[in-house]
């Protein structure tokens, strides 16, 4: 069997003093594992397995909270330093395999001095003592204040503003969220309760996911919430999470959840996690959020008097598709972000076609003429241009909703509706629990199609004009005009 980090520690800790001292290692600074649009997110030379998250909130939402963040990973390289993601909060400490160690920051990332050189392989457990300070630019992402507390919007970089980690979808990880809050605040947290300890004035609320989870897709909700229960499909536990003086005003949009959740899992099979629901929370941030478990949503979508029934309808289809396409199977890198949202949008159309008479192929043909303007003013949609570094999430653009539904909709008509129904549930049975990328998604499309499709794919996918839609001679792309201004994430597109 493997050392444990406890013997490899004995083992090695004669070569320690060797390790230790700065003037062996190179000038500490960010590295990234290479993702072409956020080059310095994620870090190479470990795996992280899980994270165990505390924070204590003190009834302020512009307040730092006390937090501790223990990393569970294994090395995947020897490593002398570990970079981790980090970004708003004051490190106060830094434990690696219990003992403390030397830090500093460079650029978004904590990098960490190892107490001697740690080899591929091996299991390590890095402790960080901070805070996680929800009162900087809410714009960049990261601790959403909210009317009564606080909630989370981590997509696409942000989670490092939150907690320290690997910060990128390629390395996904089991979470544990324990949160302390005055006692008449409720907490709620992604995945499902692990137990609740009272204080005096606090509770200790913590939560575990079953399933892996991408670091974009954490959720914790502190505030004056109701939390509802109701049964989804085959006894699926489903919660909701609303301002308690919303609840009754809120129930005809919550009950609808059981039937969408059947509805999703006809299209593409079994709903991937241990509970699903709606965070709804009293703020404004432009776009819903398909956290994993429990999807954030604005309350005004719901209590505003601005969107029709349809489209609030495809807007909650489309965070719950996400538990599948984004969550369930994240992206390999940022670049696979068509993945998720064409996909999101395509069955949000599908739902609105089926149930509100809504015809897809009018969406599809209306996006076909914008789609050569959506590729000049972002990239085409396998392939983006990089977000701009002020607004991280200008990389939520038209050309990734329906520009890539529209290469969805190309797919079915060129290999045909069986073959793209059979391609939807096996992409989502194979990499359950993964991340996986645009190649991996066109090889199979090939297979199941029995034909190679590097040349349909490398039109739709990369090309800066969209190509013939198969069948559809006559659709026709508008002349590209100026850029179309950028989405937030996961914000269907506004009814007429």
């Amino acid at each position: 069997m493997p050392l444990t980090s406890r013997r490899l520690r004995a083992a090695l800790l004669a070569t320690a003093s060797v390790t230790l001292v700065a003037a062996t290692l190179p000038a500490p600074g960010p590295l990234g594992i290479g993702d072409r649009l956020f080059p310095h997110l994620g870090n190479p030379g470990y795996d992280v397995l899980s994270y165990d998250i505390s924070l204590t909130y003190k009834g302020r939402n512009t307040e730092p909270l006390d937090a501790v963040t223990t990393i569970d990973a294994r090395t995947t390289a020897p490593l002398e330093r570990i970079n981790l993601d980090f970004a708003r909060g004051a490190v106060r400490s830094v434990e690696v395999d219990g003992l403390t160690s030397r830090f500093a920051t460079a650029g978004e990332d904590l990098i960490v001095d190892a107490p001697f050189r740690l080899p591929a392989g091996v299991p390590v457990r890095i402790t960080v003592r901070h805070t996680s300070d929800p009162s900087g630019d809410t714009a960049v992402g990261g601790w959403v204040p909210t009317a009564d507390g606080l909630a989370m919007a981590n997509q696409a970089d942000a989670a490092h503003r939150v907690f320290p980690g690997n910060d990128h979808p390629a390395d996904k990880a089991f979470f544990t969220f324990r949160v302390t809050a005055p006692k008449d605040l409720t907490v709620v947290a992604g995945g499902l309760p692990a137990g609740k300890r009272n204080h005096a004035g606090t509770t200790t609320w913590t939560y575990r996911t079953e399933h892996p989870m991408a670091t974009e897709l954490a959720q914790v909700s502190i505030g004056r919430s109701a939390v509802l229960h109701r049964t989804g499909p085959r006894g699926l536990p489903v919660r909701d999470v609303v301002p308690a003086a919303d609840r009754e005003k809120l129930e005809p949009w919550l009950k609808k959840t059981p039937a969408q959740l059947d509805w999703m899992e006809k299209q593409v099979g079994p709903y991937p996690f241990e509970t699903y629901g709606l965070l709804v929370a009293d703020t404004e941030t432009g776009f819903e959020l398909e956290t994993q478990t429990l999807s954030l949503f604005e309350r005004s979508l719901f209590t505003g008097t601005g969107y029709p029934e349809w489209y609030v309808d495809s807007v909650m289809v489309h965070e719950l598709a996400h538990q599948w396409f984004g969550n369930s199977v994240s992206p390999g890198s940022w670049s696979d972000l068509w993945l998720n949202e064409g996909h999101a949008t395509w069955y949000e159309a599908r739902y609105a076609e089926e149930h509100a008479q809504k015809p897809m192929e009018r969406r599809m043909r209306e996006a076909y003429a914008r789609s050569d303007t959506w590729r000049a003013a972002g990239g085409p949609p396998a392939h983006p241009d990089p977000p701009t570094p002020d607004h991280k999430i200008s990389l939520f653009r038209p050309v990734v909703y329906d520009g890539s539904a529209l290469v969805l909709y190309a797919l079915r008509a060129e290999i045909g509706q069986a073959a793209f129904d059979r391609l939807e549930r096996t992409w989502v049975r194979v990499h359950r629990n993964g991340s996986a990328t645009t190649r991996q998604f066109t090889d199979l499309a090939s297979r199941i199609a029995g034909r190679d499709l590097t040349a349909f794919f490398d039109g739709w996918l990369y090309g800066k004009k969209t190509p013939p839609m198969p069948g559809h001679p006559d659709w026709r792309t508008e002349t590209p005009r100026n850029a179309v201004p950028a989405q937030g994430p996961a914000r269907a597109p506004k009814p007429e």
